[in-house]
């Protein structure tokens, strides 16, 4: 198996600290200022990167979809939403600027070719490869060509489609995560158990991705062998957006840093032993003592 891959200067792998991702995506809700906020909220909490979304919307949407009725703050239709939702390279350039500041990796998963060109100028660590574009070859191909690492996102796929994506890009600086592609979603399509046969099938390090209400999912996820999380995060989950429902505000983001941060902790060595606290109790509470003695 791959021991690990380097996002940046951090090694992301078995038995090391998990990798946190502070899914910004389209949270912002087209506003830098609120992409800022949520920017100082990962690096508080003590994240280890963010991520955006990139598109390039008349190539990654058709046309009727984009004329499809829907009412937005920028808007009647689909089309005037998805564009309103869209940063360009001032914002980008600012985002950038902000999080090496903030001393916290940026990256983005990219919906088309011109969208990882665009965001290559910003010499990112890694791209992340959504559950949608899981199966378009050439996109696969193009980021590949990058060199960087990949993250490769699972979600609403068949292990065939999953083993030819990873035929496509190969198995060097690649990171594959658990996802399901419903916002939020149920407990009982969470399917935690994949985690471990995902990990024996394709020999590199694997990841979670949830969108499901909660924290439990995510630390049981990382103990069951995940050496990386990434949550969407909001300041309000009430705020308009599809996504906003299923992230993390703010008190979430930190129970769940809290909480992954204390993972190894309580998994311990595996070795079983008596410890020096328990000793006083023995002699308090056992009234045949094993003839065994406890050093």
């Amino acid at each position: 198996m791959n021991k690990f891959v380097k996002i940046g200067n951090v090694n992301v792998g078995d038995g090391l600290p998990c990798f946190v991702i502070a899914e910004i995506g389209i949270n912002h809700n087209g506003c830098v200022k609120t992409a800022k906020k949520l920017i100082d909220l990962a690096a508080a909490a003590g994240c280890n990167a963010v991520k955006f979304q990139k598109r390039t919307v008349d190539v990654v949407y058709s046309k009727e979809e984009l004329a499809t009725p829907r009412t937005s703050p920028f808007g009647e239709t689909n089309g005037d939403l998805k564009r309103g939702l869209e940063f360009g390279l001032k914002e980008y350039a600012e985002i950038d600027k902000y999080c090496k500041e903030k001393h916290i990796m940026w990256f983005a998963s990219c919906w088309d070719e011109a969208s990882v060109d665009f965001i290559d100028r910003f010499d990112p660590p890694c791209y992340k490869i959504s559950s949608a574009s899981l199966t378009d070859d050439n996109l696969l191909r193009h980021t590949r060509a990058k060199g960087k690492p990949i993250l490769l996102s699972t979600g609403m796929s068949t292990l065939e489609e999953i083993d030819h994506a990873v035929e496509v890009l190969g198995t060097e600086d690649l990171i594959i995560y658990h996802c399901t592609s419903t916002y939020p979603t149920d407990n009982n399509e969470v399917n935690l158990a994949v985690i471990p046969s995902l990990k024996t099938r394709y020999g590199v390090p694997i990841g979670f991705s949830g969108h499901e209400r909660g924290l439990l999912s995510s630390v049981l996820a990382y103990a069951m062998g995940a050496c990386s999380v990434e949550r969407h995060i909001t300041l309000d989950r009430t705020m308009w957006g599809s996504d906003h429902a299923a992230s993390l505000e703010p008190v979430g983001l930190y129970k769940l840093m809290r909480d992954i941060k204390n993972v190894p902790v309580f998994m311990g060595d595996g070795n079983k032993v008596v410890y020096e606290s328990e000793k006083p109790i023995i002699k308090k509470l056992r009234r045949v003592k094993n003839k065994v003695s406890v050093s």
